[in-house]
């Protein structure tokens, strides 16, 4: 079993990696495989809502967005995290996610579980949360969650081992993570199947 991990913030190594990290060591200790994943400094387009992707299975820019998703066929759970930014999740992984999940349709993502995190230095992380939430929420991806919502307050990574609470809930939620996936794994082994895909109705408001 692997999870992905996706570190939103232009700093490879900075307050948003230590709180991933925190989670990675949390399922490693489980037996879980993990990766994690730097968006970079480089920008990211958003999407141009072209329909190159619904054509061709990826999306037109060949950048980091067609191999994330790549690799995310063979992944089994994922958490997505981010700084914030103006009580907002980062510029570089609102497009990333917007490409990935739209690019995808959800069919790379069906029945995986998946968390968000937000860091910050003071305030602004839980609207970060609420916005980031909504790309697994209608994916149909298991949402992970801990014994408080998931983020940690440091402006740079020495700052992160200092809030407590915050490092307890990001190994909570490794913890939660790992027992989610285990659960998944045993039930495959016993003959529990996803639900069938159904086709999808969309309906139009204008009259």
């Amino acid at each position: 079993m692997k999870v992905l991990l996706v570190n939103g913030s232009p700093h490879k190594n900075g307050s948003t990696y230590a709180a991933l990290r925190e989670v990675e060591t949390a399922l490693n200790n489980e037996g879980i495989e993990t990766s994690i994943v730097w968006l970079g400094t480089e920008a990211i387009s958003g999407c141009l809502a072209c329909g190159y992707c619904s054509r061709n299975g990826k999306c037109v820019k060949n950048d980091i967005v067609n191999e994330f998703v790549q690799r995310a066929k063979n992944a089994d759970g994922f958490v997505f995290g981010t700084p914030v930014h103006y009580a907002g999740a980062s510029g570089a992984i609102t497009s990333f996610l917007d490409r990935v999940f739209y690019s995808s349709s959800g069919e790379t993502f069906r029945h995986k579980p998946a968390a968000v995190i937000t860091v910050a230095r003071r305030g602004g992380t839980t609207a970060a949360y609420d916005q980031l939430i909504k790309y697994p929420a209608i994916a149909e991806m298991p949402i992970i969650s801990s014994h408080y919502w998931n983020m940690v307050h440091g402006a740079v990574a020495s700052d992160v081992t200092e809030d407590k609470e915050g490092i307890q809930c990001m190994r909570i939620l490794g913890k939660n993570m790992a027992y989610f996936l285990k659960c998944i794994e045993a039930g495959k082994k016993n003959g529990v199947k996803a639900p069938e895909p159904e086709k999808r109705d969309v309906t139009n408001f204008i009259r």
